[in-house]
């Protein structure tokens, strides 16, 4: 894409990038209502069945993006801006790792998802267009160090999710659940 073309491109979109975060989050928040809908309508043991899904089972993928998420937002956390809603990820203890189970049973791990994405859904209505171009620096789960454009790195953190709610949807889909229409496009407003 040209810098022209990119140039014409902002000049026509309606919604500011803060706003396609907020759009991100309720997306997300909805997406994980209904993951956890389905989820709740499976047979006992579905959850934890073996699918030979990279984590497992859905119970291993619902928390792994538990983990994932509260890694992310704790690091977030840091940022120079200090949230005020990412306050509360301090009080939630640190995931030994990407793989990190928060158990095998649905309601606690509903509750806990409902706690992040309210966390989430309260964060992006602070981001300002300063605070997404920052430069932001983490730590990896390994240790290594990167420095990366804060708005990219959130960028990320909602690709993350929506990456891994599709492998629970088809995981939901083997154990005979119907997630349902998942398209952001129908969270974007008609103009």
């Amino acid at each position: 894409m040209t810098r022209s073309s990119s140039n014409r491109i902002q000049t026509r979109c309606r919604m500011s990038v803060v706003e396609h975060f907020i759009l991100l989050s309720r997306y997300n928040a909805d997406m994980n209502r209904k993951l956890y809908d389905a989820a709740a309508q499976l047979p006992a043991g579905e959850l934890t069945a073996d699918r030979k899904a990279f984590f497992g089972s859905l119970a291993g993928t619902l928390n792994h993006l538990l983990a994932g998420d509260t890694i992310w937002l704790k690091r977030f956390s840091t940022h120079p801006a200090a949230f005020p809603a990412l306050q509360a990820t301090q009080e939630l203890p640190p995931p030994s790792g990407l793989t990190h189970s928060f158990g095998d049973r649905l309601p606690p791990l509903r509750a806990y998802r409902e706690k992040l994405d309210a966390i989430i859904s309260a964060f992006t209505p602070q981001l300002t267009a300063a605070d997404l171009a920052h430069t932001f620096e983490y730590r990896s789960t390994r240790g290594d160090v990167y420095r990366k454009e804060f708005g990219l790195v959130l960028l990320h953190f909602f690709n993350h999710q929506t990456h891994h709610r599709g492998q629970a949807s088809t995981l939901l889909t083997q154990a005979g659940a119907d997630f349902g229409v998942t398209d952001l496009l129908l969270w974007v407003p008609d103009l």
